[in-house]
This record gives structure tokens, C-alpha cells and sequence, in this order.
């Protein structure tokens, strides 16, 4: 294993953990890096397999709050409902996900313009949220309506396309459906975790017959790296999400889409 490769598989470990949970899209970030840096992966498998690191550090995080509902989840009322609209809304990129797999892996995957696009498009679409005089009506994920987090499942659907982001559509979507700013930011939190675990699973499926022990090295360096900073990024985004809003995200988003396609037409 180079030792070039190594040190990339970190780089872009890092940039997994550090923009996962954050509604700037690590996907296309990750594409966008590794395609300036040259690097490849098998049937682009590195970047969703090092996804779980970013779960791991969900779980982690969350595992006292886990535990609490894995015990009441016979008996309580409250939490079997909140489980089940987790579930709704992991449905639809379940669904969508599996039938369009191999579109976005090999168009959507492969367009590091449309990536550039997307952060531009989104971030200007969260100055506009930001600005928006929105009245709350949640602020309990707890007691979000299973037809609310079924709306929130479908906006998840449009991370498919990279640059979009994951956290960004669900917590837009969340806002614009009458969640405060912490609860659109947590069920996003939440509903990471069986989509991001469905997406490690099924892409290690597709991609069975063609990954080596060859890939262990980079996929592992990776894993762990994005482990390490998807923790502190958990840790203190709601926090952060609460008090400021989404301003400095949009203005990322903006500054990496426009150097990014300003890169694109020097470098190709």
C-alpha cells in the first residue's frame, strides 16, 4: 500500500467525520477532494463504507439516551412511536436508494461539476431558511407525527444527489414542516443512523465480489479518522445549530461550489 494512499484515505477520513453531520454534504466533499487529489477507490466504496465510523460516533454519543429507549421501547408509548417514525422515514431512501443505486454511483458519483452546483444551490437555499421568520411548531423529536417524519424521509431522498447533503435536506425539510432548529438538527442525528447503516450494508453487498484485502488498509484509515471527528462534531452541533443557525454552513458551501468549479475549468 502506498504511502500516499494512506495519507489520503486520512485527509478524506477526516473530511467524513468533520462534514457528516454538518448540512454541507461530506459526500460531495469527499468526491470533490479525492478527484483533485487523484485518488481512487474500489467501485467507490470508500466513501460510503467509511460512513460507519461517522455512525459509531452516533452511537457512542447517544448511548446512554440509546439504551434508555431500547429498555422503555416494550412498555412506552412515547418511544415506540418515535422509533417507528424513524423508521418511516428511512423508508423512502430505502426504497429509492436500492432501485438507483448503481445510477448514482456511476453518473451522480462520477459529475464533480453537478457536485459544485449542488453546494451553491443549497447554500444559498440556507440563507434564505435562515432569514425566514418560521414559527416553530415542535421541539421534542419525541413528538414528531409520523406524517412529519415521512415528509422528512422524502426531502432525505435528495441527498442522493452528491452535493446536496444529507443533514441539509432533512433539517430544511424538518424547518420548512414546523420543527425548531435543535429538533430538525437531531432527528436528522437519529435518522442518520439506519440510512447510513443501509447504505454500508448494501454497498458492501453490491461491491462483495470486487473488494480485496487490498482495500482493508485505506477503508480502516479512513473509518477511524472519521470516527475521531464525527464525535466532537456531534458533540457540540446543536449547541452551535441553536444559537447561530446556519449562516456559516451556507457561506462554506458557497465558497467550496464556486472554488471548486473555478478549479474544475483551470484544472479539469
Amino acid at each position: 500500500m502506498e504511502h500516499q494512499t494512506i495519507v489520503e484515505a486520512l485527509l478524506l477520513g477526516l473530511l467524513e467525520g468533520l462534514t457528516e453531520f454538518i448540512p454541507v454534504s461530506s459526500t460531495g466533499h469527499i468526491l470533490l477532494a479525492g478527484h483533485f487529489l487523484g485518488f481512487q477507490s474500489t467501485g467507490k466504496s470508500f466513501e460510503v463504507l467509511i460512513q460507519l465510523g461517522a455512525i459509531l460516533a452516533i452511537l457512542s454519543v447517544y448511548f446512554g439516551r440509546l439504551w434508555k429507549m431500547a429498555t422503555d421501547l416494550p412498555s412506552d408509548p412515547r418511544t415506540q412511536r418515535f422509533v417507528l417514525g424513524i423508521l418511516v422515514a428511512f423508508l423512502p431512501a430505502a426504497v429509492i436508494g436500492a432501485l438507483a443505486h448503481d445510477f448514482i454511483k456511476t453518473v451522480l458519483f462520477e459529475s464533480p461539476r453537478l457536485i459544485c452546483i449542488m453546494l451553491i444551490i443549497g447554500g444559498f437555499v440556507l440563507l434564505a431558511l435562515d432569514r425566514m421568520a418560521l414559527k416553530p411548531k415542535y421541539h421534542d423529536v419525541m413528538d414528531f407525527p409520523l406524517s412529519l417524519c415521512l415528509k422528512i424521509g422524502f426531502f432525505q431522498c435528495l441527498a442522493m444527489i452528491p452535493g446536496t447533503s444529507r443533514s441539509g435536506a432533512t433539517i430544511v425539510g424538518a424547518l420548512l414542516m414546523g420543527t425548531d432548529k435543535r429538533s430538525a438538527a437531531e432527528f436528522s442525528f437519529f435518522l442518520a443512523m439506519p440510512t447510513m447503516a443501509g447504505a454500508f450494508a448494501y454497498d458492501l453487498y453490491k461491491n462483495r465480489d470486487i473488494l480485496s484485502a487490498a482495500d482493508l488498509p485505506i477503508i480502516s484509515v479512513g473509518f477511524v479518522a472519521a470516527f475521531i471527528t464525527a464525535v466532537i462534531v456531534v458533540r457540540y452541533l446543536l449547541n452551535y445549530v441553536s444559537r447561530h443557525g446556519f449562516a456559516l454552513f451556507a457561506w462554506w458551501r458557497l465558497i467550496v461550489g464556486a472554488v471548486g468549479l473555478a478549479a474544475l475549468m483551470v484544472w479539469g
